[in-house]
């Protein structure tokens, strides 16, 4: 083979083993020349979505160019939703399904979101979280995970495998081997897991077993330090993860995608480029690029990193056409699992409103005050969204509960706001709700000082408040509780109804 044809050969390899995002609701030029040129997958952001029927004109266009094209979204539920970003999830996240407990359910949630992205034109969803959030305090996962239990996260991820891939769109199970119990954003800096190899297998293993039994196809890597199995290298970047863990031990033979490679966790010590390059010699087949990175300009430098990491001995050409080969094999598969789904009305049948209303729970303080029957005042403490959610969806109670109670009155308070002292929580809280009911909806207070000082002294100066809490249930002074498991919009419409109508419990 010529230099040029090897050259030429070298970059088609390279290309396909990218899974690149890019900005806009069309497909711009420079990603129909690539396609063409041998890419073989796309992600799909918010940014890509205005509607259902918009996103399958978009991958249309992109298909035209190769009509296996992957075409991932990394839709979750629940708080993590890009397919309806613009409106706030119609269905509950993992934390509210693993709440339930009904693998049915959340099997039939599952199978709901899938008829949608299948309509949507999409082939692979990076999810479930197959995390088992076993550190409360976690910056990253809380309720997108199914729980803390690794039997309760075990079941449903393979009730949510099942659910998606029978109606059309493969499943990812994510993030390879556990990102449950660290105390650091990867998207910012490098965290570590310290378990020790029996732990690990007891408690964040578990999951991942019983997603490749379910038959999933892909797994996603997590960038995170995992000691006792390398105490260098990130599981993203590290061999005796990816191959001695998962391909050997776990029996994994599908297809391995890498967390973003753009993430604080792996770029700070080895740049994009550099991050890819190790990322593809341990082991990942399918790099996931263009959360933050979405340009053309990023695709090409990755393009030439590989080229040049095989020219120069880094990395074996063996192991690029190796992870090419799992790439097209995923699509073929994808391609037909797509096809073979059924065509279903995408309307839903609303499962995820009836998911949304099993996992409330409530105290029975709360219990005793409702319904309510005056418009309240309602408080929203919101927290800094991490990037795993990206910009902030709607969420909350105060818009179902003005729909419902018209007169409802609302304020949505911040942290650096209160920390700095351009909002006071009598004038904006305490005031406006004299004579009214006032409702405060917390999310992740126990994770958040300022919040949970808020709550205690708001409740403290309104004892009969009730306090909606939106994340991870815990420790407050409030007497009347209402748990959402979880910020969806489904589930703050399952609350308003809770809060108006006694006949809802």
């Amino acid at each position: 083979m010529s230099s040029s044809k090897h050259s030429s050969e070298l970059r088609r390899l390279a290309l396909s083993v990218l899974q690149p995002g890019f900005v806009g609701t069309e497909a711009p030029d420079w990603i129909l020349r690539d396609i063409g040129d041998g890419l073989a997958s796309v992600v799909l952001f918010s940014r890509n979505i205005v509607s259902t029927e918009q996103v399958s004109r978009l991958t249309a266009q992109l298909r035209a160019e190769n009509p296996d094209l992957i075409v991932a979204i990394d839709e979750e539920a629940g708080d993590v939703t890009r397919i309806e970003s613009a409106t706030g999830s119609s269905r509950p996240g993992n934390f509210a399904l693993g709440t339930v407990d009904d693998p049915a359910l959340t099997e039939a949630v599952a199978a709901d979101l899938g008829r949608q992205l299948r309509a949507a034109g999409v082939s692979l969803d990076y999810a479930p979280s197959a995390d088992v959030n076993s550190n409360p305090d976690n910056p990253i996962i809380g309720v997108r995970s199914f729980g803390s239990d690794p039997e309760v996260v075990s079941r449903h991820t393979t009730a949510w495998i099942r659910g998606l891939q029978s109606s059309g769109v493969a499943a990812c199970a994510k993030h390879f081997p556990g990102h449950g119990d660290v105390a650091v954003d990867s998207h910012h800096d490098l965290p570590a897991y310290p378990a020790g190899r029996d732990e690990i297998a007891a408690q964040a293993l578990p999951p991942f077993r019983a997603a490749v039994a379910a038959g999933v196809r892909a797994v996603m890597s997590g960038h995170l330090l995992v000691p006792a199995y390398d105490p260098d290298l990130p599981a993203t970047l590290s061999r005796r993860i990816l191959h001695g863990l998962l391909r050997e031990e776990l029996g994994f033979d599908g297809l391995v995608v890498s967390d973003a490679i753009e993430m604080g966790a792996v770029t700070r010590r080895y740049g994009i480029d550099g991050a890819t390059v190790k990322a593809v010699a341990a082991g990942v087949d399918a790099v996931c690029v263009g959360g933050e990175s979405a340009e053309e300009a990023t695709v090409a430098l990755l393009v030439k990193a590989l080229t040049a990491a095989v020219t120069g001995g880094e990395l074996a050409e063996e192991r690029l056409a190796g992870a090419a080969d799992r790439v097209r094999e995923f699509a073929r598969w994808s391609a037909g699992l797509r096809a073979a789904g059924a065509a279903q009305d995408t309307t839903g049948d609303g499962i995820g409103h009836v998911a949304a209303r099993r996992a409330l729970r409530l105290t029975g303080a709360a219990r005793a005050a409702l319904p309510l029957t005056a418009a309240p005042h309602v408080v929203e403490l919101a927290p800094v969204t991490n990037m795993a959610i990206g910009k902030e969806t709607p969420w909350g109670v105060a818009g179902p509960l003005a729909e419902r109670l018209p007169g409802t009155t609302s304020v949505r308070v911040r942290g650096q706001e209160l920390e700095e002292g351009t909002v006071a929580l009598e004038s904006c809280a305490l005031e406006p709700a004299v004579g009214r009911p006032l409702v405060i909806v917390a999310r992740d207070a126990a994770r958040h000082a300022w919040m949970s000082r808020a709550v205690t002294g708001l409740t403290a100066a309104r004892p009969d408040a009730i306090v909606v809490e939106m994340g991870l249930p815990g420790a407050t002074t409030a007497e009347a509780q209402i748990f959402t498991h979880g910020a969806s919009a489904a589930s703050g419409v399952a609350a308003a109804e809770v809060l108006t109508d006694t006949s809802a419990l």
